[in-house]
C-alpha cells in the first residue's frame, strides 16, 4: 500500500499535466480564432465585393465592424468572466462566435454579412479576457505559467499572418464564403472539450457597469461609422448620417467619462489615465493600428487589383513579413534591455515610417523587390520591435485590482486604432480616386490614392513616435520606478 503511493502520485502529476496541456491547446486555438478572423476576410475582399455587389464604404464595414464589436466589449467581457464565471462566459462567447460564423457563411446580403460578423466580435470580446484569465487560474505560478503565457502569445502573435493564409488558401480553392465556415468545425470541438479541461471560477458579487459599457460602446460605434460612411467610395462627410454619428459619438464620449466617474465600480477606472506614459502608450498603440490596419486592407486591394495578384498569391506575399512580426517580438525584450524602451520603440517607429514612405511609390515600382518586398520589411521589422515594450509599458506599475482594465484597455486601443485606420486612410486614398480623371486607367487612379494612403500611414506612425519620444520613460526613469516598486510588489 505505502509502495504504491508513489506511482499513483505520479500518475495523478502526470493525468495533471496532460490535463492542463490540453487545456492550453484550447485556449490558445480559440485565442487564434478570433484574431485571424480579424484578417482571414482582407484576402477574400474583392471575392466577397463581386459576390454581393458591395460598394468600398461597405466592404470596409465588413472588416470594421468585427474589430469595432470586438475592440468596443473587450472591458465588459473581461468583467462579465470575474462576476459570472470565466469557463461560463468564455462557452457562451465561443458558442456565440460559432453561430455568428456559421450564419455568416450563408449570407446573401451586405447587411446580414455584417451583422454576423459583429456578431463573432461580441463573441470574441466575452470570450478572449476570460481565456487569458483561466491561464491564471489553469496553471500555478512560476514556470508553468510563464511557459503556458509564452506559448499563448506566440499563437496570437502569429494569428494574423494565419488569418492571411488560410483567408488566401479558401479563397483560391474552395470559396469566400468558407472563410466563415471554417470557424464552425474548430469553434465545436473547443465548445465540446472546454468542460472536461477547464476549471470554472467562482462568481464574485458586484454591478455590471451597463451605463458605462453602452456609452462607451454606443460612442466608439457611432465615431468609427460616420468615419467609414465619410470616407468611402460613395461617402460625403456633409450627409445628414454622418454628421449626425459623428455628433452623437461627440456627446457620448464625454456622457462615457461623467458615467465612469460616478460609478462605484467603473469598466475603466479613469486613474488608469492619469499615468503619463501609459496614456501616451494607449495612443501610441492606437496609430500603430491605425497604420497597419490601414496598410493590410489597401495593400491587399492594390495586389489583387493592380498587379492583379491571385487570392493566394497575396497570402503569400504576407507571410514571411508576418514571421518578421513574431521574430521582432522574440528579440525586443532584450534589445529594450540594452537600449531602453523608448529608444527602441522609436528606433522601430522610424524605421517603419520610412519603409511606408518607401512603399508609397509602389505603383511606379520597377518590380516586387524594390516596390515591394524591401519596403515591407522595413515596416515589419519596425513594428514587430515595438510590441514587447508597449505591452510593458502599459502594465507598468498597474495596482493589481486594475490588471484586468489595463489590459482591456490595451487590446481595446489596437482594436479600435484598427478599425479606424480604414476609415482615416479610406478618406485619403477614396478622395485621391474620385478626383483623378482616370486617363491612366482605374488601375492607375488606384494605385495613386493607395499610394497617398501610404503616405498618411507614415505621418500617423511619425506622429507616434513623437508622442511615445514624450511619454515614455527613458532608461534611468524607467530603473527608478523599478527600484521604487519593488519594495511594495509584495504588499499589492
Amino acid at each position: 500500500m505505502t509502495a504504491s503511493q508513489p506511482a499513483v502520485g505520479a500518475a495523478e502529476q502526470g493525468d495533471g499535466r496532460r490535463r492542463r496541456s490540453v487545456a492550453l491547446a484550447v485556449l490558445s486555438a480559440a485565442q487564434l480564432m478570433f484574431l485571424l478572423d480579424a484578417t482571414i476576410v482582407n484576402v477574400a475582399l474583392p471575392s466577397i465585393q463581386r459576390s454581393l455587389e458591395l460598394s468600398g464604404s461597405d466592404l470596409e464595414w465588413v472588416v470594421a465592424s468585427y474589430s469595432i464589436a470586438f475592440g468596443g466589449l473587450l472591458m465588459l467581457g473581461g468583467r462579465l468572466g470575474d462576476l459570472l464565471g470565466r469557463r461560463r462566459v468564455f462557452l457562451g462567447g465561443l458558442l456565440l462566435f460559432t453561430v455568428a460564423s456559421l450564419l455568416g457563411g450563408f449570407a446573401q446580403e451586405s447587411w446580414l454579412l455584417v451583422v454576423c460578423r459583429t456578431a463573432q466580435g461580441v463573441g470574441a470580446a466575452a470570450a478572449s479576457p476570460a481565456a487569458l484569465s483561466l491561464i491564471t487560474v489553469t496553471f500555478p505560478e512560476g514556470p508553468q505559467r510563464e511557459r503556458a503565457v509564452g506559448w499563448y502569445t506566440a499563437v496570437a502573435t502569429a494569428g494574423g499572418g494565419v488569418g492571411l493564409l488560410a483567408g488566401g488558401l479558401i479563397t483560391a480553392y474552395v470559396s469566400w464564403r468558407w472563410v466563415m465556415f471554417v470557424n464552425v468545425p474548430l469553434g465545436a470541438l473547443l465548445l465540446a472539450a472546454t468542460p472536461r479541461v477547464l476549471p470554472e471560477t467562482p462568481r464574485k458579487r458586484g454591478a455590471f457597469d451597463t451605463a458605462g459599457a453602452l456609452t462607451g460602446t454606443l460612442a466608439a460605434l457611432l465615431l468609427v461609422y460616420g468615419l467609414i460612411n465619410g470616407s468611402g467610395e460613395d461617402g460625403s462627410w456633409t450627409s445628414p448620417t454622418v454628421l449626425g454619428s459623428l455628433g452623437g459619438a461627440a456627446v457620448l464620449v464625454p456622457a462615457f467619462v461623467v458615467v465612469e466617474r460616478r460609478s462605484a465600480q467603473p469598466l475603466v477606472p479613469l486613474r488608469l489615465f492619469a499615468h503619463r506614459a501609459r496614456f501616451g502608450t494607449y495612443a501610441v498603440l492606437a496609430l500603430i493600428s491605425t497604420a497597419m490596419f490601414g496598410i493590410f486592407f489597401f495593400l491587399t486591394l492594390f495586389l489583387q487589383r493592380v498587379w492583379e495578384y491571385s487570392a493566394l498569391d497575396t497570402a503569400l506575399v504576407y507571410i514571411p513579413l508576418t514571421c518578421l512580426l513574431v521574430v521582432g517580438a522574440k528579440v525586443a525584450a532584450p534589445l529594450a534591455a540594452a537600449v531602453g524602451a523608448r529608444r527602441l520603440v522609436c528606433a522601430g517607429l522610424l524605421v517603419a515610417a520610412a519603409g511606408m514612405l518607401w512603399l508609397a511609390g509602389i505603383g511606379d515600382a520597377d518590380g516586387w523587390a524594390t516596390g515591394m518586398l524591401v519596403p515591407s520589411v522595413l515596416i515589419y521589422t519596425g513594428l514587430g520591435v515595438t510590441g514587447v515594450p508597449l505591452t510593458l509599458a502599459a502594465l507598468a506599475d498597474v495596482r493589481d485590482e486594475d490588471s484586468g482594465a489595463a489590459s482591456g484597455l490595451f487590446s481595446m486601443a489596437r482594436q479600435i486604432g484598427g478599425a479606424t485606420g480604414l476609415a482615416v486612410l479610406g478618406t485619403v486614398v477614396w478622395s485621391s480616386v474620385h478626383s483623378a480623371d482616370h486617363t491612366g486607367g482605374a488601375e492607375t487612379a488606384l494605385a495613386d490614392g493607395i499610394g497617398r494612403g501610404l503616405v498618411a500611414a507614415a505621418a500617423v506612425t511619425l506622429l507616434a513616435l513623437l508622442i511615445a519620444a514624450a511619454t515614455m520613460p527613458g532608461r534611468r526613469a524607467a530603473a527608478a520606478s523599478a527600484a521604487v516598486a519593488a519594495p511594495t510588489a509584495g504588499k499589492r
